[in-house]
């Protein structure tokens, strides 16, 4: 960064890795539940699979319509619903899913609820970040995604010591506290500097965006990121439980968390060493051993063989989806709120179409999650194809 850059700038940058702090927290404690769901509520692998589909689902949703309402209303306003709506989703989960007689649709409102601020801080951290005037945009841009990977480590692992301690039946109180977090950041977003990604009226239209062919590779790249990553993410905590035979503590901190801290430190590494990589090479090369990975874990009879492979699969998609709106604001450098909301929208959509076809492949086949995992093995293949 730049000596001279206000140091207010960093107390933006602050909020945003809350931002992603909170995302995090909405995208990875629902999953770390899926074993206890399906104990407690009787709800099958498929149907678990529909909590991750309809939080990315409502997150595209939410994508499309920032290109339509984010300048109207401004990017400080709508970052600070972002954060009140993720905590009133959070504490919903402390009490609906046992107050409506069918407990998934009670789950799947609260995830609804809180998706709909994570779609938002998806589509604004980024360009407020991007706005800023930083030195080494690739860098910190890498930093900020990480701080994501840094909240899953924390929410698994913070989730995992609580319920040792205190028990998983009391899982509905753990997701009270983890609403404090977004409820505090809104201060956060409420007095940091934050400029506009691109002068009024000089970013591009949607239609102009669409006529750019450039644009569709950085469509395809950003969902076969999402897919690659949602997979693992989404369903290593129950695939490591149940397919690998360890404990629910040992899945979750090796399985998810080891996931997620891997995909963390690619993304701090690359920060640090960004200007000596080509990032389209590192990103093509990533796809091929992510594919290397998913084999691993989808064919091997040998659980730490495969808890291995679950972790490592985090370390090369890190820089997928940060790397994918690298290249598309340099290349694209006006593409304003209507690029990254359309990159948002592409990640989640491939988060959505993974998570449900390993869910659905698995139950197909005796709910038998590793033949799952092997089926979401399309997505790193044509991400690096494509980069």
């Amino acid at each position: 960064m730049n000596k001279g850059i206000d140091k207010n700038y960093k107390k933006t940058l602050v909020a945003c890795c809350f931002g992603f702090v909170t995302q995090a927290i909405s995208a990875n404690f629902a999953p770390l539940l899926f074993i206890t769901f399906y104990k407690t509520y009787n709800i099958s692998f498929g149907e678990l699979a529909l909590i991750p589909t309809c939080f990315y689902i409502t997150q595209i949703i939410v994508d499309f319509l920032c290109t339509r309402f984010v300048d109207k209303i401004g990017y400080r306003t709508s970052i600070i619903i972002s954060e009140i709506i993720s905590a009133m989703g959070l504490i919903g989960m402390t009490v609906l899913p046992d107050l409506l007689p069918n407990p998934l649709i009670g789950i799947i409102i609260c995830v609804i609820i809180y998706a709909v601020g994570s779609g938002l801080i998806e589509v604004l951290c980024s360009p407020i970040v991007e706005a800023c005037p930083f030195e080494n945009k690739d860098g910190v841009m890498s930093l900020l995604h990480s701080f994501y990977c840094w909240g899953a480590v924390g929410v698994i692992l913070i989730s995992t010591v609580f319920f040792a301690i205190f028990g998983i039946e009391h899982w509905r109180i753990l997701a009270g506290i983890w609403a404090v977090i977004p409820l505090l950041n809104v201060y956060n977003f409420a007095t940091c500097p934050i400029e506009p990604i691109v002068e009024d009226g000089k970013g591009m239209t949607v239609k102009e965006l669409f006529k750019t062919n450039i644009f569709w590779i950085f469509i395809i790249l950003m969902v076969c990121a999402g897919s690659s990553e949602a997979v693992i993410a989404q369903w290593s905590s129950a695939f490591t439980e149940s397919s690998l035979n360890v404990s629910k503590t040992v899945g979750d901190l090796v399985g998810p968390c080891g996931f997620a801290f891997f995909m963390g430190l690619s993304r701090v590494l690359y920060a640090k060493v960004n200007k000596k990589i080509d990032l389209t090479v590192f990103i093509a090369f990533s796809g091929l051993l992510c594919f290397c990975c998913y084999l691993l874990a989808g064919l091997t009879n040998i659980p730490i063989l495969g808890l291995i492979g679950c972790m490592l699969c985090g370390f090369f998609v890190g820089i997928m989806w940060p790397g994918s709106i690298s290249i598309s604001s340099s290349i694209l450098p006006k593409g304003g709120t209507a690029m990254f909301a359309f990159l948002a929208l592409a990640g989640d959509l491939g988060g959505s179409i993974g998570p449900i076809i390993v869910g659905n492949v698995s139950q197909l086949m005796g709910n038998n999650l590793q033949i799952g995992i092997l089926s979401g093995i399309g997505f790193p293949i044509i991400l690096g194809i494509s980069a």
